[in-house]
C-alpha cells in the first residue's frame, strides 16, 4: 500500500513537471490577452449581420480565456454598448467551450485528436445554439 501510493506521488510530480511550462504559458497569453482585447476593440468588429456577428463573437470568445462568470459581466456590457444578441450569446458560448488559447495543454493533457474534434464540434455547435437561442427567445417574446 505504502509503496503503491509512492509511485502515484511519483507519476503525479512528473505530470505535473510536464504540464507547467503549458500552464505558464497559458497565464501569459491570458494576460495578453486581457490587457490588449478590450470590450472596445470587440465593439468594432460587429456589425449587425446575424451570420457576421456570431462567427466574430464565436471567435473573440473562442480566444478569450477566463471564468464563466466573466463572459455574462462582458456580455452585458457588450449589450448594453448595442452589440447583437446574437453576437453576446455566441461570444458566451464560445467564452466557455472553446479554448483556443488553451489548446497546446488539451492536446498535452487529453490528445491531440480528442482536443481537436472537442474543438470543431463546440465550434459548430456554439454557431447552431447561438442563432436558436436567439430565435426561440424572439418567437417567445422575450427579446
Amino acid at each position: 500500500m505504502k509503496e503503491k501510493i509512492k509511485n502515484s506521488l511519483k507519476n503525479s510530480f512528473v505530470n505535473l513537471c510536464r504540464i507547467i511550462p503549458m500552464i505558464l504559458a497559458v497565464v501569459g497569453l491570458v494576460g495578453l490577452f486581457k490587457a490588449y482585447i478590450t470590450p472596445q476593440i470587440l465593439q468594432k468588429f460587429f456589425n449587425g449581420n446575424v451570420i457576421h456577428d456570431v462567427l466574430m463573437g464565436v471567435i473573440a470568445g473562442g480566444v478569450s480565456v477566463g471564468q464563466p462568470f466573466l463572459s455574462y459581466i462582458i456580455g452585458g456590457e457588450l449589450l448594453k454598448e448595442g452589440v447583437s444578441l446574437y453576437a453576446v450569446t455566441a461570444f458566451i458560448l464560445s467564452f466557455v467551450t472553446l479554448g483556443v488559447v488553451q489548446l497546446p495543454l488539451q492536446i498535452e493533457i487529453f490528445g491531440k485528436r480528442f482536443t481537436i474534434l472537442f474543438n470543431v464540434l463546440s465550434f459548430i455547435f456554439t454557431i447552431i445554439v447561438s442563432i436558436v437561442t436567439v430565435w426561440t427567445l424572439k418567437i417567445l417574446g422575450l427579446v
